[in-house]
Order: structure tokens, then C-alpha cells, then sequence
């Protein structure tokens, strides 16, 4: 099993970077849409060594006469078993329960489609001074179908890579009241039957500002352009601007007696 995923991650970058040099002069860019993302990742401590993922995340798109938040589009929920190796590198694997919604004004078919998908990931955090660099590797096998009545499940796999750095502004450290900026770039390539020769799903690029409340909450915003190809047409190539939400918590329910003090009735 592990030897056929490097096989098809390998070959799929090459399909990418072959994609990459014969599509220069045909590939065609729709106009960009704008989008709203608000998300929330939730860390929630099981012991030490193992955590639960849980990430929520409400999805808008504009509308013909509202820009950003003109209609919802897709709500997540992604949940996972983690485990931390070290504090450099974690793994995760879970599974995501996607609703999207037909976003097309002018269609008839059904409203609302369910997608599932199973999903492993792959941290390593390098520090380096007061910055904090992050690869992430996460694979996503999912099944989609399309909002006619008539449709079936189809089968893909995702492959996707982001390399992310965090740079505290008025602080050398990553504590409460640390303010920080962090540039994120992502490259999601996929595969499967229907997939033909649209492997770059979406490449994101992704500039967002932090503010840390506490150890176990973050808050941050940013606006994030990507594009990738369409997967009726390899040659055609889909664009947006999303504005983006992030709230961060952590929370561990072992130590709570540790956390609120005991009431004393004798006072």
C-alpha cells in the first residue's frame, strides 16, 4: 500500500510539471470570484501523546449582486485522531463530512450534495530563531458526485503540500499578546479516472495576521488567491479571492480541576 501511494504521488508531480510546460500558450483563466471562509481548529488533548482533531469550517461565495458572502457554499466537518511523535512532528487520520451547496443561480438540480472523505496528514514544525516554519502533507481520498438527481460517486484522490512560516511582530517569542504575521503557500494536486489531464486542483497562496489571546486561543484573518484547472477542461483555469477566518483552540479536559478552583462552602 505504501509503496503504490509514492508511486502515484511521483507520478502525479510529473504529470503536473509535463501539464506545467505544454499548457503555457493554450491555458485560458476565468474572471475570479470572491469567496468567505470561517474556520475553527480545535485540538482537544486525550492524553499525551494523542488528541482529537476538530475543525469546522462555514464556507460563502458572492452572489451576482453580493461580492464575498452573497450565498453559503460548503460547510465542513473535519474530525481526527492525532498523535504527537515529538514536538517537531505530528500525525493525523480522520475523516470529513462535506455539505456543498449548488451555488449556481440559474440551476434547477438538487440544492445540496454530501461528500465524504478519509484523510491522513503528515506535520513537521522547524523552528528557527523566533520564526516558526511548517510543512504539512495531507492525502484526501474522496468521494464527490454532482447535484443532478441521476448522479453516482466518483472517486478521487488529493495530494497536497503547504509550506507555512509564522513571524511574531511584537514579541521574539510565541506567547499571549504576541501578535504575528504568516505566509502560506499550497499546491493540491489530484487523481482518479475522471481526472484526465486536470492534476493541479488548486494552487493557494495565503497571507493572514495573528493575534494570541492565550495558550489555548488564537485568533487570525487573511485573504488568500488561488487558482487551479477545471476538471471538465485541463486548459481552463479557475481563479478566487477569499477573505478568511481562523479561530484556534486548544483544550485539555484532563487537567480541569486544576484549571477552575474548588468552591469552598466554609468561607
Amino acid at each position: 500500500m505504501k509503496n503504490y501511494f509514492y508511486r502515484e504521488l511521483c507520478l502525479i508531480f510529473f504529470l503536473f510539471l509535463l501539464m506545467q510546460v505544454n499548457s503555457q500558450e493554450t491555458s485560458k483563466f476565468k474572471e475570479p470570484i470572491t469567496k468567505t471562509w470561517i474556520n475553527t481548529y480545535g485540538n482537544i488533548r486525550l492524553s499525551n501523546r494523542f488528541y482529537w482533531v476538530a475543525q469546522t469550517h462555514f464556507r460563502f461565495q458572492e452572489t451576482e449582486k453580493t461580492p464575498f458572502v452573497g450565498q453559503l457554499a460548503q460547510i465542513y466537518n473535519r474530525h481526527a485522531i492525532g498523535y504527537i511523535y515529538s514536538k517537531k512532528f505530528n500525525i493525523s487520520l480522520g475523516g470529513v463530512l462535506r455539505l456543498n451547496f449548488n451555488t449556481d443561480e440559474e440551476s434547477t438540480d438538487r440544492n445540496l450534495v454530501p461528500e465524504w472523505r478519509i484523510w491522513h496528514q503528515y506535520m513537521f514544525a522547524s523552528p528557527l530563531s523566533s520564526l516558526l516554519f511548517y510543512h504539512r502533507i495531507r492525502i484526501e481520498h474522496r468521494w464527490t458526485k454532482s447535484f443532478l438527481e441521476d448522479s453516482e460517486y466518483t472517486f478521487r484522490n488529493r495530494w497536497r503540500y503547504m509550506f507555512k512560516a509564522k513571524i511574531p511582530i511584537n514579541s521574539s517569542q510565541f506567547k499571549p499578546k504576541t501578535f504575528y504575521v504568516s505566509p502560506e503557500a499550497e499546491l493540491i494536486l489530484q487523481s482518479g479516472k475522471t481526472v484526465a489531464g486536470s492534476v493541479m486542483e488548486d494552487l493557494r497562496l495565503h497571507m493572514s495576521a495573528g493575534y494570541i489571546v492565550s495558550p489555548r486561543l488564537t485568533l487570525a484573518t487573511g485573504i488568500m488567491y488561488s487558482h487551479g484547472q477545471t476538471l471538465s477542461d485541463a486548459t481552463v483555469f479557475k481563479q478566487s479571492w477569499t477573505a478568511r477566518f481562523h479561530v484556534y483552540f486548544s483544550l485539555d479536559p484532563r487537567n480541569i480541576k486544576n484549571k477552575i478552583p474548588a468552591i469552598h462552602m466554609d468561607d
